[in-house]
């Protein structure tokens, strides 16, 4: 995975197959959102705790808010959507 620096990033074949997952059309409706949260950690992101769910994703400056689902484990399309343009914004495509 090549962020927009250039810098090449190190990551396994899981955070791989959810990065490919988050961008598959149409949206998938099945992603772990703990993979995705491992995503964006592999990806150089900060993860800022709120209230509740709700969490924040640093990465240099730009940040994106999400709420982790509840009471399920799987992240909902409007979710993976966010998460793709927050990975498209700070330049981690597949």
């Amino acid at each position: 995975m090549v962020a927009k620096s250039g810098i090449i990033l190190t990551v396994n074949r899981h955070h791989r197959k959810t990065l490919a997952a988050v961008f598959d059309e149409p949206v998938s409706g099945n992603i772990e959102w703990r993979r995705i949260e491992a995503l964006f950690k592999a990806a150089g992101c900060e993860t800022i705790e709120g209230s509740g769910s709700r969490i924040t994703i640093v990465h240099k400056g730009q940040k994106a808010a999400f709420h982790r689902p509840h009471p399920g484990k799987d992240a909902l399309r409007y979710q993976i959507r966010a998460a793709r343009d927050f990975l498209k914004l700070i330049g981690v495509t597949p």
